[in-house]
Protein backbone atom coordinates (compact mmCIF):
# COMPACT_ATOMS: atom_id res chain seq x y z
CA UNK A 1 0.00 0.00 0.00
CA UNK A 2 1.42 3.72 -0.81
CA UNK A 3 -0.01 6.46 1.08
CA UNK A 4 0.22 10.06 -0.49
CA UNK A 5 2.76 12.12 -1.15
CA UNK A 6 4.14 14.96 1.49
CA UNK A 7 3.68 18.82 0.66
CA UNK A 8 7.35 20.33 -0.10
CA UNK A 9 9.02 21.56 2.32
CA UNK A 10 12.86 22.99 2.73
CA UNK A 11 15.62 20.79 3.40
CA UNK A 12 17.56 21.82 6.49
CA UNK A 13 20.85 23.58 6.24
CA UNK A 14 23.79 22.98 8.50
CA UNK A 15 24.18 24.99 11.30
CA UNK A 16 20.56 26.16 11.86
CA UNK A 17 19.05 24.09 13.71
CA UNK A 18 16.56 22.98 11.43
CA UNK A 19 14.66 19.52 11.52
CA UNK A 20 13.45 17.23 8.98
CA UNK A 21 10.02 15.82 9.01
CA UNK A 22 9.96 12.47 7.43
CA UNK A 23 8.56 9.19 8.37
CA UNK A 24 10.31 6.37 10.23
CA UNK A 25 9.20 3.73 7.88
CA UNK A 26 9.55 2.19 4.41
CA UNK A 27 8.71 4.68 1.83
CA UNK A 28 9.83 6.87 -1.02
CA UNK A 29 12.08 10.69 -0.67
CA UNK A 30 12.43 13.06 -3.66
CA UNK A 31 14.55 15.93 -3.55
CA UNK A 32 14.69 18.95 -5.74
CA UNK A 33 16.37 22.34 -6.16
CA UNK A 34 13.94 24.58 -5.12
CA UNK A 35 14.99 27.18 -7.89
CA UNK A 36 14.56 25.11 -10.98
CA UNK A 37 12.89 22.50 -9.61
CA UNK A 38 15.38 19.64 -10.80
CA UNK A 39 15.68 16.11 -9.60
CA UNK A 40 18.32 16.16 -7.02
CA UNK A 41 17.76 12.75 -4.95
CA UNK A 42 15.68 9.82 -5.06
CA UNK A 43 15.22 6.79 -3.30
CA UNK A 44 12.94 3.96 -2.45
CA UNK A 45 14.20 2.73 1.32
CA UNK A 46 13.18 1.07 4.69
CA UNK A 47 13.33 4.06 6.78
CA UNK A 48 12.92 7.62 4.95
CA UNK A 49 13.83 9.59 7.62
CA UNK A 50 17.04 8.17 8.09
CA UNK A 51 18.12 8.33 4.38
CA UNK A 52 17.21 12.26 4.31
CA UNK A 53 19.57 12.65 6.78
CA UNK A 54 22.43 10.78 5.58
CA UNK A 55 21.97 12.35 2.05
CA UNK A 56 25.01 13.59 0.94
CA UNK A 57 25.07 16.80 0.13
CA UNK A 58 28.45 18.69 -0.58
CA UNK A 59 31.40 17.70 -1.91
CA UNK A 60 34.50 16.72 0.85
CA UNK A 61 38.07 17.08 -0.85
CA UNK A 62 40.03 13.91 1.18
CA UNK A 63 42.61 16.62 2.19
CA UNK A 64 40.39 19.15 3.62
CA UNK A 65 41.75 21.59 1.01
CA UNK A 66 38.78 22.04 -0.59
CA UNK A 67 36.39 25.10 -0.58
CA UNK A 68 33.19 23.51 0.39
CA UNK A 69 30.52 23.75 -2.01
CA UNK A 70 27.55 25.81 -1.79
CA UNK A 71 24.55 23.89 -2.13
CA UNK A 72 21.21 25.40 -3.96
CA UNK A 73 18.27 25.32 -1.42
CA UNK A 74 16.65 22.33 -1.48
CA UNK A 75 13.15 20.57 -1.05
CA UNK A 76 11.63 17.50 -0.11
CA UNK A 77 9.21 15.38 0.24
CA UNK A 78 8.21 11.99 1.49
CA UNK A 79 5.57 9.57 0.58
CA UNK A 80 5.39 6.32 3.00
CA UNK A 81 4.43 2.47 2.37
CA UNK A 82 3.79 -0.24 3.91
CA UNK A 83 7.03 -1.97 3.22
CA UNK A 84 10.39 -1.45 1.10
CA UNK A 85 9.14 -3.80 -1.57
CA UNK A 86 5.80 -1.83 -1.98
CA UNK A 87 8.31 1.70 -1.86
CA UNK A 88 10.07 0.04 -4.34
CA UNK A 89 7.51 -0.86 -6.53
CA UNK A 90 5.89 2.66 -6.86
CA UNK A 91 9.69 3.62 -7.41
CA UNK A 92 9.93 1.81 -10.66
CA UNK A 93 6.15 2.95 -11.70
CA UNK A 94 7.16 6.67 -11.22
CA UNK A 95 10.12 6.22 -12.91
CA UNK A 96 8.15 4.46 -15.85
CA UNK A 97 6.04 6.81 -16.14
CA UNK A 98 8.88 9.56 -16.29
CA UNK A 99 10.65 7.72 -19.05
CA UNK A 100 7.55 7.61 -21.07
CA UNK A 101 6.68 11.20 -20.24
CA UNK A 102 10.28 12.47 -21.55
CA UNK A 103 10.71 9.78 -24.73
CA UNK A 104 7.17 11.51 -25.83
CA UNK A 105 8.45 15.24 -24.87
CA UNK A 106 11.37 14.53 -26.67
Amino acid sequence: MISTWSEWKRYPRAGRGENLEAPITPGIYEVRIAGSGALHSFGAVDNVAQALALLPLSSKSWFGRRAPEIMPDLEYRTCATSSKAAAKAAAERMIGRRETYMSGAA
